[in-house]
């Protein structure tokens, strides 16, 4: 998690000159008690920079830009001490580029009662303060969370660092490229969309190449790496004894490892955090690339199957969003169903791309047949998933908007062996219920392809789209296909009206 911690939120504190310089020294100081106490929690992953009380439109609108300025600024945490008059705000809102949320508390925990006074009362004036900010956001029309409570409190603590991770996702999200190997697969709907528009909304750079491209730099890779590879895979993994070193398909293995050693190659020299293939162009390739994709993918690269862009560019944002978390995020399918009326669940699984994070155990590296494609065997690890809560994910292109649909799940034991299935899997339970769940991302247009976390909740995702100004929709204990519906409505609605606000 201290990789996180390059990134700043600045903790910014409003407040005015009409109560003197003895109340804004006071301002001042409870300020940085609260900035350093939020920088010292174990639940915000981000540094807590104090900035100096603004009291002024100047101050605000100068601290808004250096913000704007300053890259591993990912945001503000906006305080009203006292009663900040909000026309103040507005310059400085205007230009402001980066995320902020709105922390609504005060200084001290609870009244005074034999104590208090006009004083008192004059300094400690953030319930009347922060609702003249409010106003100005919501007048203003701009996107911002709102936390309310006491500073010191675990959950406010908690839902900064939500916050905070994901401001971490929006500003990889700005900064990241995508290497596309071939197109589409051919056909397909969902995993089309308009890349200048996503460029536009959330600045990443999504790049194609033919998968020659790819081919002639894995061809460059040298035998000796192969085999240091290949020693430190049998190392780590348990592996089919046809793959080890001299037996009768590790050539299979040496061409798996060549694969992954020319992708790291060509994603670390163009600056890639996330990429795609498909099955369906594979020219100069002996097999499908699996095993290194799982292997990439559990060292935070993002990856989307069947030139899935928009799933490649999530996973990678909320592997980093979850730096530090425990449970790991992964590309994922929902493959099949088990629709006994007793226990109705999903099979989560892909041909050979599921990422090693999500894994309950030691993976085994095997190799299998795969019946599309037209290449040979390919390798890939095989596990299972333990069992607790989850999240499936999925952006899509609407055509005038982005939408991101959010399904809370309960992954369950895999209680039945399925030795025949030669691929890693992960079996859950739909929230509120399997044919509500169903339904409603259906309804919602939900992708095939999703981005699975054990890591994350509901809660990252909603930030995250806020950030994003982008619709978003979740699915959970709750939720009627009849109130979803009326969502979905309402939702058309707005996006249709909001083109010309």
């Amino acid at each position: 998690m201290q990789e996180l911690k390059k990134f700043e939120v600045w903790f910014v504190t409003g407040s005015q000159h009409l109560y003197g310089d003895e109340t804004l020294r006071q301002v001042d100081a409870h300020s940085k008690t609260i900035a350093e106490a939020l920088n010292q929690s174990s639940e915000i992953p981000v540094s807590v920079v104090f900035k100096p009380v603004v009291t002024t439109p100047e101050a605000i609108y100068n601290v808004c830009m250096d913000a704007n300025r300053k890259d591993n600024c990912i945001g503000l945490i906006t305080w009203m001490h006292t009663f900040s008059p909000a026309k103040m705000w507005i310059a400085g809102l205007k230009i402001l580029q980066k995320p902020f949320v709105h922390l609504h508390t005060q200084f001290n925990r609870d009244i005074p009662w034999s104590e208090i006074d006009m004083d008192f009362m004059n300094l400690n004036q953030s319930a009347h303060g922060g609702r003249e900010f409010g106003f100005m956001v919501s007048r203003m029309r701009k996107n911002r969370k709102v936390v309310v409570g006491h500073w010191q409190e675990a959950d406010v603590q908690r839902q900064l660092g939500v916050w905070a991770r994901a401001a971490v996702g929006f500003h990889t999200m700005k900064h990241l490229k995508v290497a596309r190997f071939g197109d589409n697969m051919r056909n397909v709907a969902v995993t089309e969309g308009d890349k200048v528009e996503a460029q536009i909304r959330f600045g990443m750079d999504v790049k194609g190449y033919g998968i020659c491209d790819l081919a002639d730099v894995v061809a460059t890779i040298q035998d000796t790496d192969i085999d240091a590879l290949c020693a430190d895979i049998e190392e780590k993994y348990e592996v089919a004894d046809e793959l080890k070193k001299g037996a009768s398909k590790h050539e299979s293995l040496r061409e798996s490892c060549r694969i992954e050693l020319g992708l790291r190659k060509f994603l670390e020299e163009g600056g890639f955090n996330a990429f795609t293939t498909t099955f369906e162009d594979l020219h100069g390739f002996k097999q499908l690339p699996g095993f290194a994709v799982q292997r990439l993918m559990a060292d935070g690269y993002g990856f989307g199957a069947e030139g899935d862009w928009k799933t490649a560019a999530l996973t990678h944002v909320m592997k980093v969003m979850a730096t530090g978390l425990e449970g790991g995020t992964s590309f994922m399918e929902d493959y099949t169903y088990h629709l006994d009326p007793s226990g109705q669940k999903v099979l989560g699984a892909h041909m050979l791309e599921i990422c090693e994070s999500i894994a309950e155990n030691t993976p085994r590296v095997e190799i299998h047949p795969l019946g599309i494609g037209g290449k040979e065997d390919p390798v890939r690890s095989r596990f299972s998933v333990a069992a607790g809560p989850a999240i499936n994910a999925s952006i899509m292109d609407m055509g005038n908007r982005f939408r991101l649909v959010v399904n809370s799940v309960e992954v369950v034991k895999q209680e039945h062996p399925m030795p025949k299935l030669p691929v890693a899997s992960a079996l859950w339970v739909p929230k509120p219920d399997m044919k509500t769940g169903v339904t409603a991302w259906i309804l919602a247009g939900g992708a095939h392809h999703t981005v699975f976390s054990k890591a994350l909740t509901a809660e990252y995702m909603e930030d995250f789209a806020e950030m994003a100004n982008i619709e978003y929709l979740h699915i959970g204990e709750g939720t009627t296909v009849s109130e979803f519906k009326k969502e979905l409505r309402w939702n058309d609605l707005y996006y249709h009206l909001n083109q010309g606000i």
